[in-house]
């Protein structure tokens, strides 16, 4: 046997967090266009419903109804992103996709916890224009994760 087949070389993964925004559009085609063909890399695309405030609905199966429509909706657009990337030229099995609902954490916060459950050697978001006033009251996800990133890289898309 030799060295190359005993260690054999892990595939660098990202992991990109998107929402139905255009930013997010943007970080999946770039991601797409930047690395779709080469070998060595695998992708987590990972999507975030913020949970609505607890008067929002009137009964627990309305809220259930609310959750899976939103799941419904979030999976579909993580498997149209998964699409682009197939079609770049990443491979089918190197492509996966999660959702989750209810982070009671910041977005960023649930990020880059995920990036280390998943062990992902960069994490990919696409940059929101916020006004400094929104920016200010709410924070900037894509800040925080730059600040806040230990043991990966961090690309913001424009």
């Amino acid at each position: 046997m030799d060295a190359e087949s005993t260690n054999p070389v892990k595939d660098k993964h990202l992991l990109i967090a998107v929402d139905e925004s255009d930013s997010s559009r943007r970080a999946v085609l770039y991601v797409a266009d930047f690395l779709g063909g080469f070998p060595g890399f695998r992708v987590t695309l990972f999507s975030i419903i913020p949970d609505p405030e607890e008067d929002f609905f009137d009964s627990e199966a309305e809220q259930n109804a609310w959750i899976r429509q939103k799941l419904d909706g979030a999976n579909k657009m993580l498997e149209n992103y998964q699409q682009v990337l197939i079609q770049s030229g990443f491979p089918e099995d190197k492509v996966r996709f999660r959702s989750c609902v209810g982070e009671t954490k910041s977005l960023a916060d649930a990020i880059l916890e995920t990036r280390c459950d998943l062990t992902c050697c960069t994490v990919v978001v696409g940059r929101h224009h916020k006004t400094k006033a929104d920016e200010f009251l709410f924070g900037s996800t894509s800040s925080k994760l730059v600040h806040e990133a230990k043991g990966c890289a961090v690309w913001v898309v424009e």
